[in-house]
């Protein structure tokens, strides 16, 4: 079968790939010149495992092209996925749609044979309904040309498996032949066993941004209870592994620590209650804003407890931080908490090395004050303190005594609870980390060890604070 991709971000050139290594010929569309002809070349243009290996070889094998031109996809095929971004708007909670409209109405009018649209992109529910209006205004006559939705449930650093071996396909339709034809699309997942949902396309929608706001919630709810062991002399470890247990619960997204970022789970929960509002039941999901606020303390709790280790102040005092993307195996920086971290510490004064194994160049250009080092070893030298921020396998890796030799006081934060904390306690390491009891060896001369984790005081607010490093919202 013939389709097309448009949109080849981080979305739509895993779609594309995977789409032509189960068998399609596929046609990926976008308008940066350059990102197509990295793609043609059969590079990545960001960093995800397993996906230069496909991209090269159905290139070579003629199944994956790539262009920017939207009449050559109309001529090419009749099967159209939409895969651009919805971004968070600059002046409010809610989704910016004008890069999935654009798409449809550059492509509407140059059909000439009767076409599916397939949105992929995360949209408000209702944009299914909305967009079939464009298209049917824009069409030629006699052209029929459906929109149907199928959520995508990619979790970067596993995107191409999500793709090739998904636990679900969701798919919207408002017509039986929809429906068969997405169902050959994903002809392979189907004989392997995949679950397959059918259903309207209002469902399919939410099924996204209700599964996206779930996770959040998992997230800050045992960040809340972060809080309340480091109160209580709890150990939220052991209180996540017992929960674990109750099969009701599952351990999975249930890990204390610096809390989530990315480019989708804090900008979709922001605009479903952005949708919900306009729908007039933003009460039943207001819970929402807590779950945001939550999770943008965790930054706030971390900065704390790192001054604190610091004797009260980070002006002139050298930090290492291990990690700058949002979470491993991405080299996306998009609201990374550990980049929030790290512009707040510098704002204070500190002196700032950062590592990471695949963020480093779009870590400069998102923040490009403090200094960042390939090596980690030269991350840390002579650190007074040493940030864990994205639990890295490499980072896992590392020997506490060697670490110990080039730093200049053995202070971890482990803000992500990832660390061997006994491993490290042996080499000589003070480990503190959210949620867990204090640990605290003899003080020599001079330091501080005998801390605490401040509490958040004061009203909560809620909703993000506009230009707050640490708040997610937008400058």
């Amino acid at each position: 079968m013939r389709l097309t991709v448009i949109g080849t971000g981080y979305l739509g050139a895993v779609h594309a790939a995977c789409m032509a290594d189960i068998g399609h010929d596929v046609l990926g569309v976008d308008t940066d010149s350059g990102k197509i002809a990295a793609l043609a070349a059969g590079r990545a243009p960001f960093f995800e495992p397993g996906l230069p290996e496909i991209l090269i070889r159905n290139t070579r094998a003629g199944r994956l092209r790539f262009t920017t031109s939207l009449q050559e996809a109309a001529d090419y095929a009749d099967v159209h996925f939409v895969c651009v971004g919805t971004p968070q708007r600059a002046d409010s909670l809610a989704a910016d749609l004008r890069h999935v409209e654009a798409v449809v109405d550059g492509l509407a009018p140059l059909l000439t044979r009767d076409s599916l649209i397939v949105g992929k992109s995360t949209v408000p529910v209702g944009t299914t309904r909305t967009l079939t209006r464009r298209v049917t205004s824009q069409v030629r006559p006699g052209v029929d040309a459906e929109v149907a939705w199928n959520p995508e449930f990619l979790r970067e650093g596993f995107a191409v498996q999500d793709t090739l071996r998904p636990d679900r396909l969701v798919v919207g339709v408002t017509s039986p032949h929809a429906d068969r034809t997405l169902r050959d699309v994903y002809e392979p997942m189907l004989r392997a066993g995949v679950a397959y949902v059918s259903t309207d396309p209002a469902t399919a929608e939410l099924v996204k941004v209700a599964a996206n706001s779930f996770l959040a919630t998992k997230i800050s709810f045992i960040n809340a209870m972060a809080e309340v062991c480091d109160a209580s002399g709890a150990d939220v470890v052991t209180l996540a592994e017992a929960l674990g247990h109750d099969a009701r619960i599952g351990r999975a997204f249930l890990s204390a620590g610096l809390g989530f970022g990315g480019g989708c789970l804090p900008k979709d929960i922001r605009a479903f209650l952005a949708r919900a509002e306009e729908l007039q039941v933003g009460e039943a999901v207001s819970f929402l804003h807590q779950v945001d606020q939550i999770n943008h303390r965790q930054r706030r709790r971390t900065v704390d407890l790192a001054r604190q280790l610091l004797g009260g102040e980070f002006a002139g005092r050298r930090v290492a931080v291990l990690g700058a993307t949002f979470k491993p195996d991405s080299d996306d920086v998009r609201d990374s908490p550990a980049l929030a971290v790290v512009a707040e510490i510098v704002s204070q004064g500190a002196d700032v090395r950062v590592h990471d194994p695949e963020g480093i160049d779009n870590a400069r250009v998102a923040l490009p004050g403090p200094s960042y080092s390939t090596d980690v070893m030269e991350a840390c030298r002579d650190a007074d303190l040493v940030l864990h921020l994205t639990e890295w396998r490499e980072y896992r890796a590392l020997d506490p005594v060697k670490l110990s030799q080039v730093v200049r006081a053995p202070r971890m934060i482990d803000a992500r609870n990832a660390l061997d904390p006994a491993l490290w306690r042996e080499a000589g390491w003070h480990v503190r980390a959210l949620g867990r009891p204090v640990h605290v060896p003899t003080p020599g001369p001079g330091d501080a060890l005998r801390v605490t984790i401040p509490q958040a005081g004061g009203p909560v607010s809620t909703a993000p604070t506009p230009g707050d490093p640490l708040s997610g919202a937008p400058k």
